[in-house]
């Protein structure tokens, strides 16, 4: 693909995935995104080719006017939309697949001090959310989404929905859908599901407790009428005994 079309098609996901965005111009001037990611090229292309310290100036040059920073070794797909992106990092060993969709402030870091794969792979397809973090070497499968905030070290499977510190998977709540249709603002909270399931068990138990109460007033009422009437009188056979006696 030649260059020129790559940047058409990067300027078309911007449209793709920004109800805001209204002109073509508009979007070339003024989408500090789209031009992290045109910057990134070049100094890509430039770290490919053994030009490193270019690549790096590339790079810096680039965070100065963008505000993000994204290492020239790190591998990038295609359709990248980095919505507002102040504060958005992406390491060396970082790789992001094709029509990925990332929120501002978005840390893509690593963990190891040696010279390896320490960044994490960002499948296809795949929401971060604005403030979380993706931290080492795991993976992300694609079509998963990333809650606001979340901290992920851990890899995901395929459409899995991670929220939470550290991130947790929640099944089952992503469906097969396009990323830009993907609510970031409605995702579960598996803390509130947890205490939502305290509660309903709590309520269950409070009433059988109320049935085992009423069971047993129950029993305590039939084994008062079966007792004697504690008033000491005497049984109408003893009266009788009584009456022989005295004849």
């Amino acid at each position: 693909m030649s260059v020129l079309s790559r940047m058409r098609e990067d300027i078309q996901a911007v449209f793709d995935r920004d109800p805001a965005a209204r002109t073509a111009l508009e979007v070339v001037l003024a989408y500090p995104g789209l031009h992290a990611i045109w910057f990134h090229h070049a100094g890509h292309w430039l770290w490919e080719h053994d030009l490193k310290l270019l690549g790096r100036l590339v790079s810096e040059f680039s965070r100065f006017i963008t505000g993000i920073e994204i290492h020239p070794g790190a591998k990038i797909g295609r359709r990248l939309f980095i919505d507002h992106g102040m504060g958005v990092v992406m390491g060396e060993t970082t790789e992001i697949g094709d029509d990925v969709l990332i929120y501002q402030g978005v840390t893509l870091g690593g963990t190891s001090l040696k010279k390896e794969k320490r960044h994490p792979t960002i499948e296809d397809q795949v929401m971060i959310s604005a403030g979380a973090s993706v931290i080492g070497p795991v993976r992300i499968g694609r079509g998963s989404r990333i809650g606001a905030g979340a901290v992920v070290v851990s890899s995901a499977p395929p459409y899995s929905t991670i929220v939470g510190i550290p991130g947790k998977v929640i099944e089952g709540e992503s469906t097969r859908q396009d990323v830009a249709e993907l609510d970031h603002a409605r995702l579960p909270d598996p803390v509130a599901r947890a205490i939502n399931n305290l509660i309903e068990k709590m309520n269950h138990l409070g009433v059988r407790v109320e049935e085992v109460e009423e069971r047993q007033d129950c029993l305590e009422d039939q084994v008062n009428g079966a007792r004697p009437p504690a008033n000491g009188s005497a049984s109408p056979a003893g009266d009788k005994r009584s009456e022989g006696q005295g004849d």
